[in-house]
């Protein structure tokens, strides 16, 4: 008997033939014996609008802002430049001229 490759998707070893493919029962992913596993791509960000959004990109934001802990907000309207994408809770790690270092949510800005 040979020796059938592990799911692409879970990594499961408990792989069987049905037919032409191959099927894994605990994640129910299947899949042709000579296809080459698919690369997994980063996560992907967008903006309020659906645009993707990239490191280095400049945004607008789409709504004030309360910064926690201070009286400042971040007017609608504001230009960040220069953008980096991270994972976490924040999405937008960035510089806001007046304001300093600060984390923004994807949601609330928008490409220009």
């Amino acid at each position: 008997m040979s020796e059938l490759p592990p799911c692409p998707e879970c990594g499961s070893a408990f792989t069987y033939e049905d037919g032409a493919l191959l099927v894994c029962p605990e994640c129910a992913h299947e899949w042709t014996a000579g296809a080459a596993p698919v690369a997994a791509s980063g996560p992907v960000w967008r903006d309020a609008n659906g645009t993707e959004l990239a490191d280095g990109d400049t945004v607008t934001v789409i709504k004030d802002l309360k910064i926690k802990g201070t009286s400042q907000v971040v007017k609608v309207g504001t230009k960040v430049k220069n953008i980096r994408l991270v994972e976490g809770d924040h999405d937008i790690d960035c510089r806001i001229d007046g304001v300093g270092q600060m984390g923004l949510r994807s949601e609330f800005v928008k490409k220009v």
